[in-house]
């Protein structure tokens, strides 16, 4: 004879309180993001919380509905970049039975979006959590998801998110080296680079892997070569082509931090009768459907951009379901796509 082995209670704040050595009213506080608890407390609960995988009778109600709503949060709609994540995300989306929402910072009505009504606004509707790509993403906002227990993945963050948050993004440090080697394996020393935000923890990344490259070929690394676009956009480009062409001599070749910086690059040097790659090499880094249709095509440092859609959904679905991540940063690996903007220095 079988013995069927009982269901495991579910927890609740009762429960989950006598856990904690605190009361049930206490708790109730912490699950509704209430502020008036003290920080030792409330880190008390919240790992009681975690470890009896309680969910609020919102969250419990949605799911038993049986649906799963996400939020994404983007920058701009009209980048590259982001729509191949959000590709990604689309997909994974679609196979998981997951409904996606977006939202573009910017656009949202004034004095409703502050990170606590935001936050409280996806409690009480059950989501199950946000995605942030490619968004400075502050400690207000990180503390008001914490308070609720909203699991949050923040995809290539341009600031270094807290230890506690899951991020996904790529090798951008080995992306950089990379890039650099390839144009000295042409035969390149006189090798610039452009760079998108200056503080950008990928930007930096890239310099470095940039740096470490020249160095490691015993080429002295010239300041002067290292230019900072402002941002990672086609105006960038223009403005560091600029800059690039006072120099003397000129680089005969030059990395930029992003396709659509490597874009502008593009433009401006088209503009002023120079030819790529006859005259100058570029290389760019993302591996975007736009370089790859420009011309002449963009050389680049691919991006697995859908697959880090994919990841961050999957990292989001898994904290959703109480699950213990093996890691809170994924890195996915960057490889060289060698099309036509790169070829040896002219004669």
């Amino acid at each position: 004879m079988t013995t069927k082995t009982p269901e495991r209670a579910k927890p609740t704040l009762a429960t989950v309180a006598r856990q904690a050595g605190v009361s049930a009213p206490t708790v109730s506080k912490v699950v509704n993001g209430r502020d008036d608890v003290a920080p030792e407390t409330r880190a008390r609960i919240l790992a009681a919380l975690e470890q009896a995988g309680y969910r609020s009778p919102v969250q419990r109600r949605a799911a038993a509905e049986g649906g799963t709503v996400v939020e994404v949060v983007i920058d701009v709609l009209d980048s590259a970049y982001t729509i191949q994540v959000l590709n990604g995300i689309l997909q994974f989306a679609a196979g998981a039975d997951v409904e996606i929402l977006v939202s573009v910072t910017g656009q949202s009505t004034p004095g409703r979006q502050t990170p606590e009504r935001r936050a409280q606004r996806m409690l009480e509707e059950g989501r199950a959590g946000m995605i942030v790509v490619t968004s400075a993403f502050s400690e207000a906002q990180l503390h008001a998801f914490r308070r609720r227990q909203i699991p949050v993945v923040v995809i290539d963050p341009l600031n270094p998110p807290s230890a506690d948050v899951v991020s996904v993004g790529a090798t951008n440090w080995a992306g950089g080296k990379a890039a650099t080697e390839h144009l000295m394996g042409l035969g390149h020393r006189r090798i610039a680079y452009i760079g998108g935000i200056e503080g950008a923890e990928c930007n930096q990344a890239r310099l470095h892997g940039y740096m470490a490259a020249l160095m490691a070929a015993g080429v002295a690394v010239d300041p002067e070569y290292i230019v900072s676009g402002g941002r990672f956009r086609t105006e960038s480009g223009v403005h560091g082509f600029k800059e690039l062409l006072k120099l003397d001599p000129l680089p005969t070749a030059i990395f930029a931090g992003s396709d659509a910086i490597a874009l502008g690059v593009l433009s401006e040097a088209r503009r002023h009768g120079i030819r790529v790659p006859e005259d100058i090499s570029l290389i760019g880094f993302d591996g975007t459907n736009q370089g790859e249709q420009s011309v002449p095509s963009l050389s680049s440092v691919a991006q697995p951009l859908e697959e880090m859609g994919r990841a961050a959904l999957r990292s989001l679905l898994r904290q959703a379901r109480g699950e213990v991540l093996d890691s809170h940063r994924v890195e996915l690996a960057t490889h060289v796509i060698v099309r036509e903007s790169t070829a040896p220095p002219a004669s």
